[in-house]
């Protein structure tokens, strides 16, 4: 299902505007590269999920980590969406953006006791709870604080998500929540969290799933521990099915499930189901809303492939060089030209800084301008100052008109936080 407002395209070649604004003209003014995200496309997402998850109590919680800019934060906020989090940075975002406390969840292997206390503070809805450490932890904090803190348990179901394998989070041998068993015994001894209400569930077994069958599987365990625990007395408040949903970055192979499919695999696992079912799409919403604008530096010729550098780089769009990720590539133009097979790169000294190998495009000379698709999410959240390259604009548009959601980083704010060693100590 694409309910993206879209770019008309020749086979080869992008339309000049997006969003109503002239791609061209804001590469001129803003500089390249850039980030652009879609207003329109992103409220077209939250609309049909919005629409497929009518009469079920539910909450949708936006896993912020997929694009954590401030101004996307806050289309969620006027949805009335919550936020998934997994690091306090993000909910300090989340929270500046409009997120009540009460609709942020916080996930993450890793949570410290100053992120713990933090949220604890701020009076998020639920900590996802992924080892009997945490648990602990979470417990001493809370008890310190003189709160309750509402947890779900992430259960590792050993599921395979069918996706890369380092975006798999739902087999046995990764790193993330625990096995049933273990779920189980926690359940058990809850007595002993005075401080701590273990009332939910939570699952997630990766990213960019594009089959149901392992959804249907992992939320079938689920749900059978969820059955196995109300039979037992133990009361079950909300069930987090996760997210993970996958897009489509290659036409004609990609084959996202449609949204209504999904949430009726959710609403056949749970039937029954008397609390709040939570959901945690990221990808999903803004993947397909975004695109990185970049321009041809030069076109060389080496003795066995001709390269096509420009002025974006891993640094901001690593999932080439991490994942082997494809995004398509077309020129900004409506011009039609004859095509050229090129390894297109970027000007970071890495070999891996690499966009496409042996891609065919149209012919591209220094100074044209073009479009990567599809990183909305998991571009310029991952994006690092390495080569010392500082951080680029990200910008909104919507209906005819842009926004600046995140400045061009200048050097001088990439080395603000450093100095030279003046002030010595001892330990």
């Amino acid at each position: 299902m694409t309910n993206l407002a879209t770019i008309t395209e020749s086979p080869c070649s992008a339309d000049v505007s997006w969003d109503g604004v002239d791609l061209p003209t804001l590469a001129q003014r803003v500089g390249t590269p850039c980030h652009v995200y879609s207003a329109a496309s992103i409220r077209q997402r939250i609309g049909a999920l919005q629409a497929a998850l009518r009469g079920l109590d539910a909450l949708v919680c936006y896993a912020a980590k997929a694009n954590s800019n401030i101004a996307i934060l806050q289309l969620m906020a006027q949805a009335g969406f919550g936020a998934d989090i997994v690091s306090a940075g993000e909910m300090r975002r989340s929270l500046r953006a409009g997120i009540p406390a009460q609709r942020i969840v916080f996930s993450g292997v890793g949570k410290s006791a100053e992120e713990i206390v933090e949220a604890l503070t701020a009076g998020i809805a639920r900590f996802n709870v992924e080892s009997e450490d945490e648990l602990h932890l979470l417990q001493r904090l809370a008890a310190e604080q003189g709160v309750i803190a509402h947890a779900a348990v992430r259960v590792n179901p050993d599921v395979d998500a069918l996706t890369h394998a380092k975006i798999s989070t739902g087999k046995s041998e990764n790193k993330f929540g625990v096995g049933i068993d273990e779920a189980r015994r926690w359940f058990a001894d809850s007595a002993q969290f005075t401080h701590v209400r273990l009332d939910g569930l939570h699952v997630h077994i990766g990213s960019q799933m594009l089959d149901l069958a392992p959804i249907r599987v992992a939320l079938q365990r689920v749900a059978d521990f969820w059955r196995e625990l109300a039979a037992a007395g133990r009361a079950i408040n909300s069930i987090d099915v996760g997210g993970g949903l996958g897009v489509c970055y290659r036409a004609g192979r990609d084959q996202p499930m449609v949204i209504e499919d999904y949430v009726a695999v959710v609403r056949g696992a749970l039937a029954g189901f008397g609390g709040r079912i939570l959901f945690e799409p990221g990808r999903w919403l803004v993947a397909e809303a975004g695109a990185l604008l970049t321009r041809v530096i030069r076109v060389k010729q080496g003795r066995q492939r001709r390269f096509l550098v420009v002025d974006a780089a891993m640094t901001e769009l690593l999932r080439p060089s991490l994942y082997d990720a494809w995004h398509e590539i077309v020129p900004v133009t409506r011009e039609r030209r004859p095509s050229q097979v090129y390894d297109v790169v970027g000007p970071v000294c890495e070999t891996g800084d690499t966009f496409a190998v042996e891609r065919e495009l149209p012919r591209c000379e220094a100074g044209d301008l073009l479009m990567i698709r599809t990183t909305g999410a998991y571009g310029a959240s991952m994006a690092s100052t390495y080569n010392s390259r500082p951080l680029v604009a990200e910008v909104l548009l919507d209906h005819g008109r842009y926004a600046i959601v995140r400045r061009r980083q200048t050097v001088e704010d990439m080395l603000a936080g450093e100095q030279p060693a003046r002030e010595w100590e001892v330990t």
